[in-house]
């Protein structure tokens, strides 16, 4: 991880992401194409938008070794899972319940980093977690249900958790060496290939969608991609895996709202109390991140 400073205040820089990051179920939801269609022309979209902006990291794309371009096919494949599963999820279950257990990443990534990287946290660092983590439940309370069809969802989204902190927590081990633009390019390449070719082989339709699908394709590349997911890799240089990961729990409470303004899916008072707990420990984890970065630096320069 990189110790130096980004241009624009990390803090800032989360919201923006969480805010985009959030639409991504409402747009999911609009949509009546298939998710692996759906999440295809996402990765396309993407990636023809950065294209034009990655001559200048020809040179880094050169030096990659063997090893670099398996990972990031890894990354790749984990990444096109985990939309698959999750955006598969939101047909068979509530946005709230959906994002509330995709907010449980953290956990999934924590541990991976513990056993990969050998990254531990403090006690604060893990309160916030437990309190955000409780607030999740809480959201998700009054929508997880019990009939097959919900419980279908609720699998779905666990396993795409899954597949993004595996996607997230290699990605750490790559920006380390090599740009992060560079980085989100290939792996949302190689990503939108994987969906690619799991449609031909389940003779999934590429093309007949009318025009409002292919809006919804585009809005779906700008907003919660460009905007969420790119900045989420571009901030992996100034922060760890996990602490990225923590926007995560953000999204169940900007999701659920703005599910509540434009699908009319009602929420509970457990559920907004339960948002309010979400944002109180992001906060101390941050906090508490803060505070190591700081004390990181004050050591710095008596360090050598």
């Amino acid at each position: 991880m990189n110790p130096k400073k980004p241009p624009v205040p990390v803090p800032l820089l989360m919201v923006i992401g969480i805010v985009a990051i959030s639409f991504s179920s409402i747009f999911i939801k609009w949509s009546s194409a298939p998710v692996s269609v759906q999440g295809m022309y996402r990765l396309l979209f993407t990636s023809l938008l950065m294209l034009p902006f990655a001559r200048p990291y020809s040179g880094a794309a050169c030096a990659l070794r063997l090893k670099d371009w398996l990972l990031l096919g890894a990354s790749g494949v984990m990444l096109a899972l985990h939309f698959l599963l999750w955006m598969g999820s939101l047909n068979y279950t509530s946005v709230a319940s959906s994002t509330m257990i995709m907010a449980l990443e953290p956990l999934f990534i924590m541990l991976g980093a513990y056993i990969l990287y050998k990254e531990r946290n403090s006690a604060s660092a893990i309160l916030g977690m437990a309190i955000a983590i409780f607030g999740v439940v809480f959201i998700g309370w009054g929508d997880i249900g019990l009939s097959a069809e919900n419980l279908k969802g609720d699998m779905l989204s666990v396993g795409g958790t899954v597949a993004v902190a595996a996607h997230l927590l290699i990605g750490q081990k790559l920006v380390a060496r090599m740009p992060s633009y560079l980085y989100s390019l290939i792996v949302f390449i190689s990503a939108a290939i994987v969906f690619a070719v799991y449609n031909l082989v389940t003779s999934t339709p590429f093309f007949n969608y009318p025009a409002r699908e292919w809006g919804i394709f585009v809005l779906l590349a700008v907003v919660p991609t460009v905007f969420g997911h790119i900045l989420f890799n571009w901030l992996l240089q100034y922060a760890s895996a996990t602490t990225v990961s923590m926007n995560i729990l953000g999204e169940p409470v900007g999701a659920s709202i703005l599910a509540f303004l434009l699908l009319g899916e009602q929420l509970s008072g457990l559920q907004w109390a339960g948002g309010v707990l979400v944002m109180a420990g992001l906060g101390v984890y941050l906090y508490s991140g803060r505070r190591k970065a700081l004390k990181l630096q004050d050591s710095l320069p008596n360090a050598s």
